[in-house]
């Protein structure tokens, strides 16, 4: 009897997966795996104020708009791209950082809040999906840039203490490609490049469903696939490969099963 396994994928915010790795998702649904994603930070606050009604409106959207509604339609777009085809969705219901007293762009890249302890609820809900569907690995953010939800996230899944791939954050990497992860990730980690090129046109589709945030993070959406295509063979040529790659920080023995996936 075939055993399906199983990638559960954490996302912090409704796009990090996609940006970040969703070339490596596509190729392991095409192998036969199952696919979880599960994103933190969904919630729809009423009547948002001041940074919070900020990051809304500086997109072009009304203070009447529930942003995080229309974000999460397009994420189950995403979710339902060909190639693509996520088996399960989760929102987790928490709510971003700028409701949670981070009050200006900069607090969202600084230190942590010493009273925000998000990340114990967040390893409760990711928790118990794991628990759910007893995934093979766990894909999480390697918080490249620095954003406190995702150094939140990073702390929550190390304390779940689960086989662990490490993705790098997109956009930010590809502002940034050599900068190192924040302190906060496993020791002993090694580098893993996985093949992407065949799942790129997926991914590229799926990313492009976000089109509230394409404007802001690649400058419109003409230039998603270019950005894209040209990290992902920036990334190849770093990791000594032809083509296109996506690259993760991993425990040796979980890179070695991946390799045989």
């Amino acid at each position: 009897m075939t055993t399906t396994r199983t990638a559960l994928f954490v996302s912090p915010h409704l796009d990090d997966v996609a940006f970040s790795c969703a070339g490596t998702l596509a190729a392991l649904k095409a192998r036969g795996w199952s696919i979880v994603v599960a994103t933190v930070f969904t919630r729809s606050v009423a009547n948002p104020e001041g940074f919070a009604l900020a990051c809304q409106t500086d997109k072009g959207l009304a203070p009447e708009v529930d942003y995080m509604a229309l974000r999460r339609d397009e994420d189950a777009a995403f979710a339902a791209t060909p190639g693509i085809e996520a088996d399960e969705v989760h929102w987790l219901d928490l709510e971003e950082a700028p409701h949670r007293g981070y009050d200006s762009p900069a607090a969202l890249f600084g230190p942590v809040l010493a009273d925000d302890q998000i990340w114990r609820e967040v390893a409760v809900r990711v928790g118990a999906i794991a628990e759910a569907v007893d995934p093979n690995v766990v894909f999480a953010p390697q918080a490249l840039g620095n954003h406190v939800d995702h150094r939140q996230a990073v702390r929550a899944v190390v304390s779940l203490g689960r086989p662990a791939v490490w993705y790098r954050d997109l956009p930010y990497a590809t502002r940034a490609p050599e900068e190192s992860p924040p302190p906060g990730l496993p020791s002993g980690l090694v580098k893993l490049a996985v093949p992407v090129t065949d799942h790129l046109p997926a991914k590229i589709a799926g990313c492009c469903r976000y089109a509230t945030q394409l404007p802001f993070q690649f400058g419109g959406v003409e230039r998603v696939g270019p950005t894209l295509m040209a990290f992902a063979a920036d990334e190849a040529a770093r990791a000594g490969m032809p083509d296109h790659a996506e690259c993760f920080l991993t425990d040796p023995a979980v890179a070695d099963a991946l390799r045989g996936a």
